[in-house]
């Protein structure tokens, strides 16, 4: 796949193709279905290049950075899942203001027929573009008659939540996680969330206890709410390598405050592996996949108490990811 993050770097090989354009944060099954439709299509229409037009950042840290909440996948992973589902030409928009000032019809006329001159623009029928997010997939399909483009509207996916069919959309997804449910969340992005990070200095506590733990800085991304987690584990020197590995080593999570042992409860975001032969952590990139929620976070009388529970924890993490 060929990241283009310049618009001057747009050349003819990506005209004429099959373009989606969306921001795709957690490229959950949604945002799979709209790319495989654009394969799809793009087979139809003589194997023309897939594209997909994204941002960074997203377009509300620009117009409304107050209202810009945390992303769920940062751009690198972003970038490895689009390439994995097929995507030939990622198209980065940068922070252009000029850009999202224009009108729908002056969006496709001054910017898109001119650059890339799509065959199909595949999209949601939530899709929204243009000032003040003006245009709709009707707008788009009208405009697309004037220039010559197929309008393609992918029908949304949908996910059982508590016995109730849910739209997926990224926002769905935030608020599983702010609730603790990764379960859920894993079966609308169609894999466990992953939160990556570089390993930081922690307190010490866990090895204190018998309990070694690799603390991570997952910068911007979602913190799933405070509590503790069975997951897996990927370990790398680098966040291009942390990607593309296939690893899965498993482990207990733990995030949130500690209450128990200090009074200005600082936020900790812990992994315990099991495998006790890992080593040296510090310097290392490190995702967390999770997989299933265990407990919520609570304030122990002594360290033998919280030995006790860090030993349950484990042995219920360990039940849960032999059948993952």
């Amino acid at each position: 796949m060929q990241i283009i993050d310049k618009l001057d770097k747009i050349d003819d090989g990506i005209r004429h193709c099959c373009l989606t354009i969306g921001n795709f944060d957690g490229f959950h099954r949604g945002h799979q279905e709209i790319i495989r439709v654009a394969r799809e299509t793009s087979e139809k229409l003589g194997n023309c290049p897939v594209a997909v037009m994204t941002f960074d950042p997203h377009p509300t840290a620009i117009l409304h950075p107050e209202m810009m909440p945390r992303i769920l996948t940062p751009l690198s992973l972003r970038s490895a899942l689009l390439e994995s589902a097929g995507v030939d030409y990622l198209i980065v928009l940068k922070d252009n203001y000029q850009m999202l000032t224009l009108s729908p019809h002056e969006f496709v006329e001054n910017f898109l027929m001119k650059s890339i001159s799509p065959k199909a623009v595949i999209e949601g029928d939530d899709f929204r573009f243009g000032y003040g997010r003006s245009g709709d997939v009707y707008i788009l399909s009208q405009i697309g008659k004037t220039f010559g483009f197929d309008v393609i509207v992918v029908k949304p996916e949908n996910v059982q939540i508590d016995n109730v069919s849910m739209r997926i959309s990224s926002t769905m997804i935030r608020h599983l996680l702010h609730k603790g449910n990764v379960a859920e969340a894993a079966a609308a992005l169609g894999r466990p969330y992953r939160l990556m990070g570089n390993v930081v200095k922690g307190r010490g506590k866990g090895t204190e206890l018998g309990f070694p733990t690799a603390n991570i800085d997952p910068h911007e991304q979602i913190i799933p709410v405070e509590g503790v987690y069975a997951g897996f584990v990927s370990l790398a020197d680098s966040v291009e390598k942390l990607i593309t590995l296939n690893q899965k080593l498993p482990a207990v999570f733990s995030l949130g405050r500690a209450k128990t042992f200090v009074s200005d409860h600082p936020m900790l975001i812990e992994a315990h592996l099991f495998d006790e032969n890992i080593g040296d952590l510090y310097g290392k990139y490190l995702a967390m996949d999770f997989v299933d929620f265990i407990r919520t976070q609570q304030r122990f009388e002594s360290e033998q108490k919280l030995k006790e529970q860090i030993e349950k924890d484990c042995r219920v993490a360990q039940n849960i990811l032999l059948n993952e």
